[in-house]
Order: C-alpha cells, then sequence, then structure tokens
C-alpha cells in the first residue's frame, strides 16, 4: 500500500478502511489474506452505521411528531433495545432504556423516543452521559412536567477484558420536573418493573 496518498481525498469510509487495513497489519494478521480482504471495508461500515449518531438531530426527530394534547398523566415506552460503544475501549454496551414523560399541552408521536435513544447511542458513550443526554433533549424539546430515564446496560469492557465479570449489569437513571418526587418517580420505577397483562 502506497502510504504517500491523501487520506482527506477519500470519503471517509474509504478513510475508515484504509486504517482498519493498517490495525490488522499491526495486530500481526496478514490482510491480505482471504478471509481478510473485505473485513476492512466491512468494519468501515459497521463502524459507520454505529456512530451514525453524529450525522443526526435528536431534537429534530421529536419536533417532527408533537401533538397538542390535553393528556397530562404519565407515559412510559420501556424496554427499548439499546446499542453502543463504550468510548473507552470502543467495545460495545447494550441493554434496555426505559423512558416516561408527563406531557404538559404536547405529545409525541411514541416511535420518535426510541429514534432519539438511537441518536444518542449511536455515538462514543459512557451510560451515565447517555442518560443525561436523552433526558435533557426529551426535557429541553417537549417542555413536559417532568421526564424519567433508566437504562439497564452490559458493558463487553467488563465482560471480555478487565475484571472478566459476566454477569455484571449498570443501571443509571435520571430524572426531571415531577420526577424527582419521591411519589411519581416510585410509580415509575414500578410500572417499568412490572408486567401487565
Amino acid at each position: 500500500m502506497n502510504d504517500n496518498f491523501n487520506l482527506d481525498t477519500l470519503p471517509i469510509t474509504d478513510e475508515i478502511k484504509v486504517n482498519f487495513n493498517r490495525i490488522i497489519g499491526l495486530l500481526g494478521e496478514d490482510a491480505n489474506r482471504e478471509g481478510l480482504l473485505k473485513t476492512p471495508l466491512r468494519a468501515a461500515k459497521a463502524m459507520k452505521f454505529l456512530t451514525e449518531g453524529y450525522e443526526k438531530d435528536p431534537k429534530q426527530i421529536l419536533q417532527s411528531a408533537m401533538f397538542s394534547e390535553d393528556y397530562n398523566e404519565m407515559v412510559i415506552v420501556k424496554d427499548i433495545e439499546l446499542y453502543s460503544l463504550c468510548e473507552h475501549h470502543m467495545l460495545p454496551f447494550f441493554g434496555k432504556a426505559h423512558i416516561a414523560y408527563i406531557p404538559n399541552g404536547k405529545i409525541v408521536g411514541l416511535s420518535k423516543i426510541p429514534r432519539v435513544v438511537d441518536v444518542f447511542s449511536r455515538r462514543l458513550q459512557v451510560q451515565e452521559r447517555l442518560t443525561e443526554q436523552i433526558l435533557d433533549c426529551i426535557n429541553d424539546t417537549l417542555q413536559p412536567r417532568g421526564v424519567g430515564v433508566v437504562i439497564e446496560a452490559s458493558h463487553m469492557c467488563m465482560m471480555m477484558r478487565g475484571v472478566q465479570k459476566q454477569n455484571s449489569t449498570t443501571t443509571t437513571s435520571g430524572f426531571r420536573g415531577a420526577f424527582k418526587q419521591t411519589d411519581t418517580r416510585n410509580e415509575f420505577l414500578k410500572l417499568i418493573t412490572s408486567k401487565i397483562n
């Protein structure tokens, strides 16, 4: 490979591909063997997908489906699957987000809440910041009476390396407005752990 060409002239996926090719070689593998020939391109495409959240505006997603409505009780979307990359080791963490808000004259299309989770998840992250970003986005955009977010996740950086604890999970939470009140917060926490038949 010619190291003299200008990476700035390549499309972003090609730049990433070139660097994955170099990484494979630096790890001691032969990047030209049959099984690895297309790996740099596949890895580049995967990395672009896993970090596509940098190119999207989560507030715009919410604003695209906001409706005036008098409903003023708790709205919960729970068990939202999420997949992200830990910014410290670039290894995956994955789990579920549970999100509730109490409208204040505006509701949002229910599919938009998981989309907001996806936007922030598809960036290099730590779970604590991910929780706060989702919380603040919904709070600032909808301006509800309150918002609650709970995320439960397993981190491959703890499972595959380091302490190698396969059964550990991490829970983070954040609350704004009415969810700062113990009764409201407890109702939310009870509802996300219950099975309604």
